[in-house]
């Protein structure tokens, strides 16, 4: 498949991620994590009896945050449903949301500031062209806080080689190697 072709094609035209919407245990509780740990600002909340979409009768509430540059992450609370859980077939560190700090310093003094608060950190993990720790919010989803520290050389050497890693992929289920670089001193060790 020639994905520059396809894109000639293709009327849609996104321009940016609207929000991401999750579950939460309790709206209120979330909303003060989200508040008082990452210093998000609380936008919107929607609530009612029936969900719009599909007009079943099943009460909600929605709320919206503010997580920079027009990104919006969203939960709903749902009384009426079934306790939420997470997938068991999918490893905990898989399903996560990751959030972007300025720099080094920044993602030093977060976890520094998260683990003041009482929060087990994971980390500072080095990917090879981004640092990053971390950590879960009280609903159980995993969190990130990232931060960029590759080269302009790197990020082209990364795009160059994903199609090949793919197609490798795609046919093997194996881990190419093509980019093995990004965490050679993460399993030095190992």
């Amino acid at each position: 498949m020639n994905q520059d072709k396809n894109k000639s094609v293709l009327m849609i035209d996104i321009k940016q991620i609207h929000h991401v919407a999750y579950r939460c245990k309790d709206a209120k509780e979330t909303v003060a994590f989200y508040q008082e740990v990452l210093n998000m600002d609380f936008l919107v909340a929607i609530a009612e009896d029936r969900v719009p979409s599909t007009k079943a009768p099943d009460p909600y509430m929605h709320v919206f945050l503010d997580a920079g540059q027009g990104n919006i992450l969203a939960f709903f609370e749902l009384p009426n449903s079934p306790e939420m859980d997470r997938d068991r077939n999918t490893p905990e560190w898989c399903q996560h949301i990751a959030f972007e700090v300025a720099d080094m310093a920044a993602l030093e003094s977060a976890k520094i500031e998260l683990e003041a608060r009482g929060i087990e950190v994971v980390g500072i993990t080095d990917h090879g062209i981004i640092k990053s720790i971390y950590f879960f919010d009280p609903n159980g989803h995993r969190l990130e806080l990232t931060c960029r520290t590759g080269t302009e050389k790197q990020l082209q050497q990364l795009a160059e080689v994903a199609p090949l890693m793919i197609e490798e992929w795609s046919k093997t289920k194996r881990a190419p190697k093509h980019a093995a670089w990004l965490h050679e001193q993460e399993f030095k060790d190992l």
